[in-house]
């Protein structure tokens, strides 16, 4: 992947800075704008890979170290993970020490403007650090190599209270907004958004409450009229991103051939490799509300029809246009019509005609755009937080606190409201939230965070904080049976599927019905902290190791 950075005085330049040396550096308001700007890189600001969860799957890779249960100290994810974070630390500090060189010929108000940027970037970082590995080294300040040698690790809650504390800083000397040509810099409603989200991963209510209220009283923030427009280049200066980072073909900086292939049908030109999981479809309600094994409106031969919006915004239906090319996987539908081509033509997405034709019979559709076949370029600026989050946040944080009101009913029918393209006041227009009780709302939550975010690399984290992981990610990732074997009269899918108390499918009974594409395996003994990568302990033995590891 190329990676976003940004450089210039006023404007988010994509193209990145090459580290400065700071032995001149610093020394007027230009270079201290060009420090902070190329922090602005989705190296330093990404959400967790969906593929470390059970809504999606990639059938080239078939596993990974998080769901095959094999991460070890040398993983190259954790390597990386752990590198950019104190990268991105070690530039913040550098600036921090030495910014009082441009104070002579730079505003303070612009000093302290974007000190408070670098602290907020240094707190995410820490933030995301704690959320993975537990105790980490606090560094504040430029290390020498000497020193280094001798870091340990530091108490996760010493750590999320300097987050904490670095947030408030942020939240007390950001704007809340900016001109048009600074519209993609961190602001208050940035920080307090970093903050919410923090506090709720490290399970501190009354401060993820607290700080998703201000982001919603700031009043600058709001739902985006379309969920399916938000993801796509329409939506990136929506009112509802929070914080984003810019990424543009024209700048050089956009995932290539290979990335869009993996994620498009093969009709189209892909690969049908990136995809969505049964699982993940699965966990849409049908639109009395219900889940899929309550509702008398779920129909597993036409499982698209009566379901949440969201479920086609977000995976393509069954013989709908997609891409130019109707998408019917059926294992007899050996040609299809394309409005690109205007002529039927073989149908290279069902198995029975091309081997590698999608595993699960799904494809994505949430953030593909329709340029991306004949551009081979996905440069959708790449979302981190936006407002629905902290909508339910809110009504997650007030939930654990045992303040169910009215404000937690409407935090969460606004986020449902929109996928019907109703407000939340239109009641009869989509199923409103009305129960108060506990524990159907925390079922109603956590399968709401599900169908919101997809692919926004949020799951992950919340399957952790969850205590989930051991069960979703310990389960077999099913498709479709092979065209030879499949019963077509139980296509596409054979029953309906049971859920659990918390959402998750359970395949056992369909036999082979289904295919077992890949066992998932995660080890509930360790796998809820990554270890330290083992780089840092050969150079420095003095900093432990996370049990099991």
């Amino acid at each position: 992947m190329l990676l976003a950075g940004a450089t210039g005085c006023h404007t988010l330049d994509l193209n990145p800075l090459s580290e400065a040396s700071t032995g001149t550096f610093y020394s007027n308001q230009t270079e201290l704008e060009l420090a902070v700007n190329d922090l602005y890189r989705l190296a330093f600001w990404g959400n967790d890979n969906e593929l470390f969860s059970d809504n999606e799957w990639h059938r080239g890779q078939l596993t990974n170290a998080v769901i095959g249960g094999t991460m070890n100290a040398d993983d190259a994810n954790v390597q990386t993970f752990w590198l950019n974070s104190y990268k991105a630390i070690a530039r913040v500090n550098s600036f921090l020490a030495n910014k009082e060189r441009a104070a002579s010929n730079t505003p303070t108000a612009v000093i302290l403007r974007l000190e408070a940027e670098m602290r907020l970037i240094r707190a995410y970082q820490y933030s995301r650090l704690i959320t993975h590995f537990g105790d980490v080294p606090l560094l504040t300040e430029p290390v020498t190599l000497e020193e280094s040698y001798g870091v340990a690790r530091r108490n996760q809650a010493e750590v999320l209270q300097f987050v904490f504390d670095e947030l408030d800083f942020a939240i007390a000397n950001l704007p809340v907004s900016y001109g048009a040509a600074e519209a993609k810099r961190l602001t208050k409603g940035a920080a307090l958004a970093i903050k919410a989200r923090t506090a709720l991963y490290t399970g501190k209510w009354e401060i993820a409450r607290d700080a998703s209220k201000a982001v919603i009283d700031l009043g600058v923030y709001a739902l985006h009229g379309s969920y399916a427009q938000l993801f796509l280049k329409a939506g990136e200066t929506s009112k509802e991103i929070i914080v984003s980072v810019p990424r543009d073909e024209k700048q050089q900086v956009f995932n290539g051939a290979g990335y869009v292939q993996d994620n498009i049908s093969r009709n189209a030109g892909g690969f049908g490799a990136q995809l969505p999981t049964r699982d993940m479809m699965d966990a849409y309600e049908c639109t009395d509300g219900k889940p899929i094994d309550e509702s008398p409106l779920y129909d597993p031969k036409a499982p698209f029809k009566n379901r949440d919006p969201r479920l086609t915004a977000t995976i393509v239906e069954f013989n709908t246009q997609w891409l130019g090319y109707n998408y019917m996987p059926h294992p007899d539908s050996l040609t299809v019509f394309s409005s690109k081509e205007n002529r039927r033509v073989p149908n290279k997405d069902t198995r029975a005609v091309a081997a590698f034709a999608s595993f699960t019979g799904l494809l994505w559709k949430k953030g593909i755009d329709q340029t991306w076949p004949d551009r081979l370029v996905e440069d959708n600026d790449a979302i981190v937080v936006r407002y629905a989050e902290m909508l339910l946040t809110y009504a997650e944080a007030k939930l654990a606190l045992g303040e169910i009101d009215e404000s937690v009913l409407n935090s969460v029918n606004q986020v449902r409201a929109r996928a019907y393209g109703v407000t939340a006041e239109q009641t009869n227009a989509y199923p409103a939230i009305t129960s108060t009780n506990a524990a159907a709302l925390r079922k109603i939550l956590r399968r709401e965070r599900r169908v919101e975010f997809p692919r926004e690399g949020l799951r992950y984290l919340d399957l952790i904080r969850w205590k989930l992981a051991e069960k979703a990610l310990s389960t077999p990732v099913i498709g479709l049976p092979d065209p030879a074997t499949q019963n077509r009269a139980k296509w596409p899918f054979p029953g309906v599927t049971p859920l659990d108390d918390d959402g998750l499918a359970d395949y056992s009974g369909f036999g082979t019905d289904v295919k077992t594409l890949s066992q998932r395996s995660f080890d509930k003994s360790r796998q809820y902290l990554w270890p330290i990568p083992a780089v840092e302990r050969r150079v420095n033995p003095g900093i432990t190791q996370n049990a099991g590891y």
